[in-house]
C-alpha cells in the first residue's frame, strides 16, 4: 500500500542559522541552511516514510511579513488538496511562529495537519534543538488522527490559538497558557492531554475561503499594537492616525484596563473609524468584558493574534 507523504516546507529561522563557532548560541545568522540540508542531515526522517521538501522563504522570523504569509497559506492550501500528502510540517523561526501559526489556523482551516516547529539553537550547536523538533514535529504530522495547526516545541504540542513564546533562550521556550499544551511527543510516540484543534469556522467574521481571496500583500488594512503603561498617553495613537492606521489593537494592564490618556485617544480614534481592539499584555488569562466597556475585548486572543484577526476582519467584503 502506498503511504501518503509528508510535506516540508521551509522558511528559514534559527533552526536554519549558523554560527562561527558550535559553542555559539545566540551570536548566529538565521536563515542560512536550507531546508533539503537539515532533511538531509537526518537519516531517521526519510526512514520514517516519503517526505517531499520546498523551500518556501528563507527569512529570520523576525522580518516575517504579508507577502510571504501570502505565499506560505498558499502553498500549505495547494499541498493540502494534494490527495497523497497527509500532512505538512513548516520549518519557521521562534519570534513570530506563533503569529505564522494563527494565521494559517484563520485562513486556510485545514482538516489535515499542518505542523510548525523551530529552534532556539542554531544549526551548528554543539547540542542543536532542531533536529528533535523535527522529528517529533513529523511523528505528530505522521499521526493518524492529527488534524489542525499546531506548534512543536521541545517534545511539547501546542494549538495554534493559545501558543506563545515565554522565553528568550531556553529550549523549552513556548507555553499554551491556560489551556494548556495539546500532548507530547515522547521517543516517537504522541501522547495527547486534549483534543486536536477544530476546524475553525469563521473564526474572525470574515469570509475567506482561500487565500486566493486575500487582497495583495501590499494592499494589506494597517493595524498596528500599542501597550498601556504606567504614564501612557495618546500621542502613539494619534501619530498612527495621522498616519491612516485602519485598526489598532491595544495591549491592556491586568483585565485589559487602560491608562486614562491612551483611552482617551483610543476612543477618539474609534469615533473617527478606527477599528479598536483591547487585549491584555498578561501573558496568562483572558479580557474578561464588562457591560460598560466601551472598546470590545479581543475574545481571549493574545494582542498580535488580535492583530492579525482583526487584520483578516477589515479585509472581508463590506
Amino acid at each position: 500500500m502506498h503511504r501518503q507523504q509528508i510535506v516540508i516546507l521551509g522558511t528559514g529561522g534559527t533552526i536554519a542559522g549558523r554560527a562561527e563557532s558550535a559553542s555559539d548560541n545566540v551570536g548566529y545568522t538565521a536563515a542560512q541552511v536550507g531546508v533539503d540540508q537539515l532533511v538531509a542531515a537526518i537519516p531517521a526522517l526519510a526512514e520514517a516514510g516519503p517526505v517531499l521538501t520546498e523551500q518556501v522563504a528563507q527569512i529570520d522570523s523576525k522580518d516575517m511579513g504579508f507577502a510571504v504569509w501570502a505565499r506560505l497559506a498558499a502553498r500549505v492550501n495547494h499541498f493540502l488538496a494534494q490527495p497523497d500528502v497527509k500532512g505538512i510540517v513548516i520549518t519557521h523561526g521562534t519570534d513570530t511562529i506563533e503569529e505564522t501559526a494563527y494565521f494559517l489556523h484563520a485562513v486556510c482551516r485545514p482538516a489535515k495537519p499542518v505542523v510548525l516547529t523551530c529552534a532556539m539553537r542554531p544549526s551548528t550547536a554543539l547540542v542543536p534543538d532542531g533536529p528533535q523538533n523535527l522529528l517529533d514535529a513529523m511523528a505528530v504530522a505522521r499521526h493518524p488522527d492529527a488534524a489542525g495547526v499546531v506548534l512543536v516545541c521541545a517534545g511539547t504540542v501546542h494549538g495554534a490559538v493559545d501558543v506563545q513564546k515565554v522565553h528568550t533562550y531556553k529550549l523549552d521556550a513556548f507555553s499554551s497558557g491556560d489551556a494548556g499544551p495539546l500532548g507530547h511527543v515522547e521517543e516517537g510516540a504522541l501522547r495527547m492531554s486534549r483534543n486536536w484543534p477544530s476546524v475553525p469556522v469563521d473564526p474572525v467574521g470574515v469570509a475567506i475561503k482561500t487565500v486566493s481571496e486575500l487582497a495583495e500583500p501590499d494592499r494589506w488594512p494597517r493595524v498596528e499594537v500599542v501597550m498601556s503603561h504606567a504614564g501612557a498617553s495618546g500621542a502613539v495613537v494619534q501619530a498612527l492616525q495621522a498616519q491612516g492606521v485602519q485598526g489598532l489593537v491595544v495591549a491592556g494592564t491586568g483585565n485589559g484596563s487602560l491608562h486614562q490618556d491612551l483611552e482617551a485617544a483610543l476612543l477618539q480614534a474609534q469615533a473617527a473609524g478606527v477599528r479598536v481592539v483591547r487585549a491584555t499584555r498578561c501573558p496568562n488569562g483572558r479580557v474578561l468584558p464588562a457591560p460598560k466597556d466601551k472598546i470590545p475585548d479581543s475574545q481571549g486572543l493574545s494582542p498580535v493574534k488580535a492583530r492579525i484577526a482583526l487584520m483578516l476582519r477589515l479585509m472581508a467584503p463590506a
